[in-house]
């Protein structure tokens, strides 16, 4: 259990976890241009990231699929810190050195040196102003808590000394699958994922203000055409979680995909006719699923889509 009442039934109080990211890891990106150098490359606005604030953003295929997720973070000494997938670092940090050309940058992979940790609870702001840490609130729900970046192995100790306790990652995936929100690509498919079916406008991602980036025709047709019939939804499962990646069925019809889950939450790629469900049974092998929709999503009309 993450949560318990204290003084009382009517004050519901989550204590303060950390889960260590291990699928996570961090690069580089210095020197005097490295705002307007990640300002033509990304989804959002750099000129808004500062000490403690940082951004959620992506880089897209110039056809406006989904290649990288990264949360850009001030780290000082005109350095930016992207955290980002573990895995998909290097090729990401090769892909940015391509870029830099004169650029007065340097990108440097910093996936040995540094780790990455998720702070939650009701004192997740206790993480913050630990030295030799970088660390900033989830720009994407407040409810996610306080990212913290550490050097490798002292994670644990410095947030264990905050009064933190230790959970696993699956604890941390407990309290992000039912708010919706993914987690790179284990929830958005490599060069083919879109943004706004992915949350990325509501949950901060995207800035419609910034000029151009790689993809941003694309994403701003989407939006102002409409274009999105399908959306990642927060589901229930009842029955044994289906492997990600298994197809949900509406009497017989595939209406989607089910993407990372622990226990009995998931989420799920729904068409939204399927979402909305008009009494339809959705299934995913043998066991049910049952979309939600969070508070912070915004659906377009039935009425007007025609769904």
């Amino acid at each position: 259990m993450l949560a318990k009442y204290r003084n009382g039934p009517q004050l519901y109080t989550m204590p303060s976890f950390f889960s260590l990211l291990t699928h996570r890891s961090v690069i580089s990106v210095a020197g005097a241009d490295r705002v307007e150098f990640l300002q033509g490359l990304i989804s959002n606005d750099t000129r808004k990231v500062a000490p403690g604030r940082a951004i959620w953003a992506a880089l897209l295929t110039p056809q406006g699929r989904f290649l990288n997720d990264m949360f850009v973070a001030d780290a000082g000494n005109d350095t930016f810190f992207l955290e980002t997938e573990r895995q998909r670092a290097p090729a990401l940090a090769k892909k940015l050195k391509m870029y830099t050309l004169r650029s007065k940058v340097t990108v440097e992979d910093l996936g040995a040196a540094l780790e990455v940790a998720a702070a939650f609870g009701d004192d997740a702001s206790k993480a913050f102003g630990i030295e030799g840490t970088v660390s900033f609130d989830d720009p994407r729900l407040g409810m996610l808590g306080v990212r913290v970046i550490a050097p490798t192995g002292q994670a644990a100790t410095l947030l264990s000394a905050r009064g933190f306790a230790a959970a696993p990652l699956a604890a941390y995936d407990a309290l992000r699958l039912p708010l919706g929100v993914p987690d790179g690509s284990r929830d958005l498919q490599v060069e083919k994922a879109l943004l706004l079916e992915n949350g990325f406008d509501e949950l901060n991602g995207v800035d419609w203000k910034k000029g151009c980036y790689m993809g941003q025709e694309l994403t701003a047709r989407t939006k102002y055409r409409a274009l999105i019939k399908k959306r990642l939804f927060p589901v229930k499962v009842e029955g044994t979680l289906p492997e990600p990646g298994t197809p949900v069925l509406r009497d017989g019809e595939e209406v989607g995909e089910l993407r990372s889950g622990t226990g009995d939450r998931a989420l799920a790629m729904l068409r939204l006719d399927a979402a909305r469900g008009n009494g339809s049974v959705l299934t995913a092998g043998d066991s049910r699923i049952l979309p939600e929709t969070p508070p912070w999503m915004r659906l377009p009309d039935p009425a007007a889509s025609g769904g």
